[in-house]
């Protein structure tokens, strides 16, 4: 025995330890993995090609599968009934997100069955409210790696770190760097939750193919000390890089981005705090195919709710008057796409269609005496008015038609605030888009109650229909993931090379068009989830069209008839048969 290291003997049985891991000490390098041509073992632990007990008897045989597997054959849609099940029987929302995240881990496409075919359940599980519990305790349930994790230690390496990620076709990247998750904060490195997150429903919602899509966290540390102290925190413990050092990190990331994938994959920055997200986004819209979803897909969804509404409350867009309680990325978003859609509408510079919507910031309401205090992105809604400090003061004196928060700060929108709308609107459209839950501006049950009724109201995030004297409200979720999906998926399959306004306007009132009579009859003004995949089908189709118009499309010729193209174009999560 002395000769051969590689045998060692244990008192029970002699075993061969071919890796040296038993006989090695810490000092010694082993291998850790083999590569198996043909192994059955391998291919149960594949998500991507793993149909577990749903793998058919010849199978079983082709692919060296018998014994590995309990005899029993049964269909995916079995599988699926199951899962459900067990997904019900948890208590609490992160459970059932740790289950159906780790379904992802071990069947790709048994997952997207089961989140397509069930999506209004499991929507508020993967995305909004609990995707943003989840980043929050990222750290604890972290179990496997998701995506690319791109930090400052891989500065002058990044070209290199996306080569390791295993599929070379790559369509749509979500980013984040975690500074702004959702109305949360700085969660830094766990803020990965909101791309995983973001590109399950480009999938699920889209059709676009999972493995064409990247999740990637960059990481330059977290002002948020709670996390810096966390033992379980998964990123870097350092306060976060800021000026040159930071803008170094992207700049090289944009470009290998670029130089690895081409000029055509859709590159969606999510989740970045005010001052880079404006930034990034005019600094990058001239050279790269990038969408910031918090600043347009919020504009483009909110758009096409108030373009419905107006079916209720009759008038036109350009005869409303708004108020926005906050002004960061999604307020002056929104702004923005409602005034430049006023303007096509009337053919008024952009410069008068502002002056119907007021904005209100910690400070009170933007008017043009604070010009010189204000950063860049808010300049252009300082009107002129004497200054008002509070939103209830704002709303008696402008008298809006349409009020949306987008603030972050929960129970904004009082029982006075919403009393005002009533009292000199009929049918007051109210809009509390702040999410999570809590952080809303008002819940739906108090929309619908101080207004005695006859608000039209949609949130961020979801809320359950409301009996008010006898009559049932559904309440509309202004929820991005009625826009990105299909938005992306339009830019994919017309080879778009960059995002124009007008594609945003396009998808907006594609969304709106998909509202029912049906629906306007219970109050809505979105159609309801469960048809999303057709939602996302007209929503591409638009986009893409609007590309073609524009010049901006590479895929030619045109397809004839878009939505069916678009429609053929989405992925299939019914499991495949194997050679």
């Amino acid at each position: 025995m002395e000769d051969n290291k590689d045998i060692i003997i244990d008192s029970d049985s002699a075993v061969e330890d071919v890796y040296g891991e038993d006989g090695g000490t810490e000092d010694q390098l082993i291998t850790p993995w083999t590569v198996s041509l043909a192994s059955g073992y391998t291919l149960l632990r594949d998500p991507k090609f793993n149909k577990g007990l749903a793998f058919q008897e010849r199978e079983r045989d082709a692919h060296y599968l018998r014994g590995l597997l309990p005899p029993v054959v049964i269909t995916q849609e079995l599988q699926e009934k199951k899962l459900i099940h067990n997904i019900r029987q948890y208590q609490l929302p992160l459970q059932k997100y740790m289950a159906i995240m780790d379904l992802e881990a071990r069947n790709e496409r048994l997952f997207y069955k089961l989140l397509i075919d069930n999506v209004e359940e499991l929507l508020p599980i993967v995305y909004t409210p609990t995707v943003g519990e989840a980043c929050q305790k990222y750290g604890c349930i972290f179990k496997h790696p998701q995506g690319l994790y791109i930090s400052l230690k891989e500065k002058g390496k990044i070209f290199e770190v996306l080569k390791n990620w295993p599929e070379r076709t790559i369509q749509v990247i979500v980013v984040t760097d975690g500074e702004r998750i959702l109305g949360l904060g700085d969660l830094g490195c766990q803020g990965m939750g909101i791309p995983v997150g973001k590109l399950a429903l480009y999938t699920a919602l889209g059709g676009v193919s999972p493995s064409a899509c990247l999740p990637i966290t960059i990481d330059v540390g977290t002002n948020n000390e709670q996390l810096l102290k966390d033992e379980f925190y998964i990123g870097l413990r350092q306060k976060r890089a800021t000026g040159q050092e930071y803008d170094e990190l992207l700049e090289e990331f944009m470009s290998a981005v670029k130089k690895n994938y081409g000029e055509k994959v859709v590159i969606q920055f999510e989740d970045f705090a005010n001052h880079n997200a404006f930034k990034l986004l005019s600094k990058y819209s001239t050279s790269h195919l990038v969408f910031n979803d918090d600043i347009q897909g919020t504009a483009s969804v909110v758009l096409a709710g108030i373009i419905a509404a107006l079916k209720l409350t009759g008038g036109s867009l350009a005869e409303q008057r708004f108020v926005f309680l906050g002004a960061g990325e999604a307020g002056t978003g929104i702004a923005e796409l409602i005034a430049l859609e006023m303007s096509k509408q009337t053919k008024a510079p952009l410069e008068e269609t502002r002056k119907k919507i007021w904005l209100v910031d910690s400070k009170g309401l933007i008017v043009s005496s604070r010009r010189d205090s204000l950063q860049e992105y808010k300049k252009p809604w300082a009107h002129e008015h004497e200054p008002i400090g509070d939103l209830l003061s704002a709303v008696k004196s402008i008298k809006p038609t349409v009020l949306i928060g987008s603030s972050g700060v929960g129970k904004a929108f009082t029982k006075e605030v919403i009393e005002a709308m009533a009292s000199f609107n009929e049918r007051p459209l109210i809009m509390a888009l702040s999410n999570p839950t809590l952080q809303s501006e008002c819940t739906a049950e108090e929309a619908y109650t101080w207004s005695k009724g006859r608000a039209i109201f949609a949130s961020g995030s979801p809320f359950d229909p409301v009996e008010y004297e006898g009559k049932k409200f559904v309440p509309g979720q202004s929820n991005n993931a009625y826009i990105f999906p299909g938005f992306g998926l339009g830019l994919v399959l017309s080879g778009a090379i960059r995002v124009h306004d007008e594609m945003l306007l396009a998808a907006s009132k594609a969304l709106a068009g998909q509202v029912t009579q049906e629906n306007y009859e219970k109050g809505m003004i979105f159609p309801p989830f469960s048809i999303i995949r057709k939602i996302s089908a007209h929503i591409a189709a638009d986009v893409a069209a609007k590309a073609y118009e524009l010049g901006l499309a590479t895929h030619l010729p045109r397809p004839k008839n878009l939505v069916k193209y678009a429609e053929s174009c989405m992925y299939n999560p019914v499991y495949r048969s194997y050679h």
